[in-house]
């Protein structure tokens, strides 16, 4: 950390414990099945990711400004981890902020999910 403050250099750093990262990590980039994932600045990435909760619902009728990364759900809950640039406003919503490992889990969990659907090949897609 010394040497970055010091000389304005950027250090590459690859690790699975996410919790470290958070702590000394500007920027993320999370690799998964040799694709990107998700990359960004820390700070915008937890801005932009929320946890929602509330009463069974189809995750189709959420407005198209928030995709949805990782569901869950129970016989009267709906569980979300959703990303959105705009506030849920939806009075029906527990929205509560989600930490680095959260999004990260939440991306190689998606990522290995995909694989797993019988013929799917992976496609190109745009990285916000």
């Amino acid at each position: 950390m010394e040497v970055v403050a010091e000389h304005g250099v950027s250090v590459v750093l690859s690790s699975h414990l996410v919790a470290d990262l958070e702590r000394v990590c500007d920027y993320l980039v999370v690799l998964a099945a040799s694709r990107v994932q998700l990359c960004g600045e820390v700070s915008e990435i937890l801005a932009s990711h929320f946890r929602i909760s509330g009463s069974l619902r189809n995750p189709a009728t959420l407005p198209a400004n928030q995709e949805v990364i990782e569901e869950s759900h129970t016989d009267r809950q709906t569980t979300l981890l959703v990303r959105t640039d705009e506030p849920i406003l939806d009075p029906a919503w527990n929205v509560k902020p989600v930490t680095l490992e959260d999004v990260v889990l939440a991306y190689m969990s998606r990522s290995r999910d995909d694989q797993l659907v019988p013929g799917r090949r992976p496609g190109l897609a745009v990285v916000r």
